[in-house]
């Protein structure tokens, strides 16, 4: 079964997955997320500061990343994209979370 808080990743995940896509933004997003089974499910207020920490952060956490990986950024897949973002974003402004859960579903 999965957590609250796993969920909550898991649905920034896909939010940020749109955002690059279609360019939605977060009340657009959540709105789209909210009919998805699990929803309700999920650490809302967890989602909101991954959701919109990582959209409103996005160009300084692309320059974190860019250095540590192996190939241009622009050349990342979408998923991988959003993954790093995401990951980066608790990482570096969500400190309370243990960083061993933050790569480990980061990874999976």
């Amino acid at each position: 079964m999965k957590s609250p808080r796993r969920r909550a990743r898991e649905f920034a995940l896909q939010g940020l997955y749109q955002w690059q896509l279609a360019g939605n933004d977060a009340p657009a997003i959540e709105a789209h997320l909210s009919g998805v089974a699990g929803f309700e499910k999920m650490d809302r207020p967890l989602f909101d500061l991954l959701l919109k920490g990582a959209i409103a952060g996005a160009a300084e956490l692309q320059a974190l990343i860019e250095p540590q990986i192996d190939r241009p950024y622009a050349e990342l897949s979408p998923v991988e994209r959003a993954i790093l973002l995401l990951a980066t974003f608790e990482l570096k402004r969500h400190v309370e979370a243990p960083y061993k859960v933050v790569i480990n579903e980061a990874i999976e």
